[in-house]
């Protein structure tokens, strides 16, 4: 079965999908069989960066039920065979705007997939869509730059995340998801005294579903006058998601990325040498340390969207 690594950000233009697909091809690379999923719903991309201008078939077609199989919408990238790409959705407002049932669906086969790794590639913000697709991994990835807001929206979303995986464990109805949907918390354990608060017996359910719940951070476009003061962002997250934060990376702002994206490729087989290509690698081996390492099991559907729509 698939280990499913979910890349999402707080905010769009922090090179998240460039990410993306830079490890896929290096954990490729490295013998893995690795599916790199486009899952930006209405805003799918990662086929350019390879070169793919026209997919002869997206998700669109699996979401309208064109084929029944995510592996038919699965498409070779050319001297890579141990890289596929599951081409995301199409440039329709039925697609931008998935309903439930399809995006159940969607999540459901994924892992149907036969595949070693399969790298989410998640649109960024705090939608439903993009929490829920986030959430349905084995390994959670965030990407932010050193820009002050991006740190802040990285907060936000690893934030809403944890409240969202909290609520998937409780029907969408229930009085705990309905205490919990529309209030702000200063920290997990305010959540978690909610919970209580509202059904003394959900307490331990909601504290087992954030067991696990320990999202990596690669930090993009880094330079000398701009850096994550990472501590300080472990130290926030620490008091409101109640883990750790682990640092796979810090990617330096390279020009050859640019170039790369250019001319439809990852840097990481444009420019090896680039100094963003050879921090990109560190990352690759630090996410396959990680995925050697045993995942905690959360609770049960913690991580599904089925209970909390």
């Amino acid at each position: 079965m698939a280990t499913i690594v979910s890349i999402g950000s707080g905010k769009g233009g922090v090179g998240k999908s460039v990410i993306a697909a830079n490890l896929a091809m290096l954990l490729a690379k490295r013998g893995k069989r690795v599916v790199l999923a486009d899952l930006d719903v209405g805003g799918a991309d990662a086929h350019i960066l390879f070169g793919l201008l026209n997919p002869l078939r997206t998700l669109t077609d699996f979401v309208e039920r064109r084929v029944e199989r995510l592996e038919e919408v699965l498409q070779p990238i050319s001297a890579h065979p141990f890289l596929q790409l599951l081409p995301g959705t199409g440039d329709t407002l039925a697609t931008a705007n998935l309903p439930y049932a399809k995006k159940k669906r969607l999540i459901r086969h994924f892992s149907q997939l036969q595949a070693d790794v399969i790298i989410a590639d998640i649109g960024a913000g705090t939608s439903y869509h993009a929490l829920d697709f986030f959430l349905m991994a084995d390994r959670y990835l965030t990407v932010a730059t050193p820009d002050p807001t991006s740190v802040l929206d990285l907060y936000r979303f690893i934030k809403l995340a944890a409240i969202r995986r909290v609520l998937s464990a409780f029907l969408s109805r229930d009085a705990v998801s309905e205490a919990l949907s529309d209030r702000d918390f200063s920290s997990i354990d305010d959540v978690i005294q909610a919970v209580g608060e509202t059904d003394p017996n959900a307490k331990e359910t909601a504290s087992r579903t954030l067991q696990g719940f320990q999202p990596n951070l690669i930090v993009n476009r880094v330079s000398g006058k701009s850096r994550v003061n990472v501590l300080q962002l472990k130290k926030l997250l620490k008091e409101y998601v109640g883990g750790d934060l682990t640092m796979l990376g810090e990617i330096p702002d390279d020009p050859a990325m640019t170039r790369a994206v250019r001319s439809y490729l990852p840097v990481v087989e444009f420019e090896p040498t680039a100094p963003a290509s050879v921090a990109l690698n560190t990352a690759a081996d630090a996410l396959l340390a990680e995925l050697a390492r045993p995942a905690m099991i959360p609770a049960e559907s913690a991580a599904s969207p089925e209970r909390a729509a």
